[in-house]
């Protein structure tokens, strides 16, 4: 397998990397990178957790070779918010326990702000099928719904 260079805007800042051709996005963020909030689940596009943006479309990262990805803007859950200033959909998700172990909360955090982006005032039906996307193995997904509704509020009041 030959070696490719990739430049990529991550997170805001100019990154080059030199990896297999065959390299997957999900794998370059996370081990050339060190962006560990990118996890790793299925790796066939089904449980969501590996999600980013990728000029600005959520996408499944374990489904891109990383040569895609050439000099386009990628931004992880790392790019949303702190934990001293939360986004409104982290700050939302925290208030209404919208998880439990957290390891599909960086794709149902991307997911459910890609989709306020879009339609600030979502219906339930609209939140469910955006969510569809993710799966959480823990704790079903009302606590999702009401973290979506609560970040569409705050969204909404400015806060």
């Amino acid at each position: 397998m030959t070696d490719q260079h990739v430049n990529l805007i991550v997170n805001g800042e100019a990154q080059a990397v030199t990896v297999p051709s065959d390299a997957i996005l999900v794998d370059v963020l996370r081990e050339h990178l060190g962006l560990k909030g990118v996890r790793v689940g299925c790796r066939n596009g089904d449980c969501g957790t590996c999600t980013a943006y990728v000029d600005d479309d959520c996408v499944k990262t374990c489904l891109i070779f990383v040569g895609r990805a050439d000099g386009q803007s990628v931004r992880t859950i790392e790019s949303l918010g702190t934990v001293d200033d939360p986004s409104p959909v982290q700050q939302a998700f925290m208030e209404c326990y919208s998880f439990q172990c957290g390891f599909c909360l960086p794709g149902m955090i991307l997911s459910a702000t890609t989709l306020l982006d879009r339609q600030p005032t979502p219906s339930d039906a609209e939140i469910r099928d955006t969510l569809s996307g993710n799966l959480c193995r823990c704790t079903g997904y009302e606590n999702f719904v009401r973290g979506v509704r609560r970040a569409s509020q705050i969204m909404q009041q400015g806060d």
